[in-house]
C-alpha cells in the first residue's frame, strides 16, 4: 500500500530523491491523474508535482480534485506538501521554512469541494486546524533536531493567480492577518480534509510581497531562492518520512465521521 504522498509546488518537481521510480496513472471522476511512485527506508511514496513535470499547469487550473481523489483512491494517509510563497512579513526572510497553520481565501473561480449537492449530497467539514497537527509537530521536530530554522506557524493568504498580486492587495491582506501569500494551498487543504486524510504544508519563502519588496517581483526570482534551498526541503521530507509511522490514527481521518465518512 501507498500511505504517503508529497504534493511538490514550484521548484519541486524532482522524484528522484526516491529509489525504484515508476510512473502510474489512476482515473478518477474528475479526470486522470499521472504520478510518480518510489520506496524510502521501505516505505512506498506517491509524488505529485502540482504543476506538471514542466510547471505547466497554472495555479487556477490546477485539478485538485482529481489530485486530492487519486492520493485517497491509492491509500494515501498522509500528505506533504510544499508551496513557494511570498512574505508579508520582513521577520520571514528569503529561503526560510514555514509550518502553515491557518489560511485565508481569496480565490474565486476553483471547486473547493467534493459534496456539491446530488448523490453526495452537502458536507459542512470542520476547519478549526485546516492543517494536521500531528505532522506539523513531526516537522518542527525534525527541523529542530537537522538544525533548520523554521516558524512554527504561519497564515497562509491564497490568492487566483497567475499574476502577483499589487501592494494594495498585499496591504489590505496584512491589516487582515496574513503572513505569506500564495496560489495554490486552497482548495488543496479543504478537499484532504474533506478525504480524511492528514495534509501539512512547509512553505519556503521565495520573495518578499508586492510593496513590501523595493523592487518588481519575477518568476526568476522565485526559482533562484527555491533553487538554493530545495536540497534542505528534500533532507527535511526524507527525515519526517524516516520518523513517522504512517499506521498512526488522526483525527484528521475522521473528518466526517457524523456524515458517515468518505466514500470513493
Amino acid at each position: 500500500m501507498i500511505h504517503i504522498a508529497i504534493i511538490g509546488g514550484t521548484g519541486v518537481y524532482d522524484p528522484n530523491i526516491l529509489e525504484n521510480v515508476h510512473q502510474d496513472e489512476v482515473l478518477t471522476p474528475y479526470g486522470l491523474v499521472s504520478y510518480k511512485v518510489g520506496s524510502f527506508e521501505g516505505k512506498n511514496i506517491a509524488f505529485i508535482p502540482r504543476h506538471g513535470s514542466k510547471h505547466s499547469i497554472a495555479p487556477h487550473l490546477i485539478n485538485y480534485q482529481a489530485n486530492i481523489w487519486a492520493m485517497k483512491k491509492i491509500g494515501v494517509k498522509l500528505i506533504l506538501a510544499t508551496a513557494a510563497v511570498g512574505s508579508l512579513r520582513l521577520d520571514m526572510k528569503l529561503g526560510d521554512f514555514v509550518l502553515v497553520d491557518q489560511f485565508i481565501d481569496f480565490t474565486r473561480n476553483r471547486k473547493n469541494t467534493f459534496y456539491e449537492g446530488g448523490k453526495r449530497g452537502v458536507v459542512h467539514v470542520d476547519l478549526t486546524n485546516p492543517y494536521c497537527s500531528m505532522i506539523r509537530e513531526k516537522l518542527l521536530l525534525v527541523a529542530q533536531n537537522m538544525g533548520i530554522a523554521v516558524h512554527n506557524d504561519g497564515t497562509y493568504i491564497c490568492t487566483e493567480g497567475p499574476r502577483f498580486e499589487t501592494p494594495a492587495e498585499i496591504h489590505m491582506f496584512s491589516k487582515l492577518g496574513g503572513d505569506l501569500v500564495g496560489m495554490t494551498n486552497v482548495p488543496e487543504v479543504i478537499l484532504a480534509r474533506e478525504a480524511e486524510m492528514c495534509y501539512a504544508t512547509i512553505a519556503m519563502v521565495t520573495n518578499y510581497a508586492a510593496g513590501i519588496s523595493s523592487k518588481p517581483l519575477t518568476y526568476g526570482e522565485v526559482l533562484e531562492v527555491m533553487n538554493a534551498n530545495t536540497e534542505n526541503l528534500k533532507r527535511l521530507f526524507m527525515n519526517v518520512i524516516t520518523s513517522i509511522d504512517s499506521e498512526t490514527d488522526c483525527s484528521c481521518q475522521h473528518a466526517l465521521t457524523e456524515y458517515g465518512g468518505f466514500k470513493l
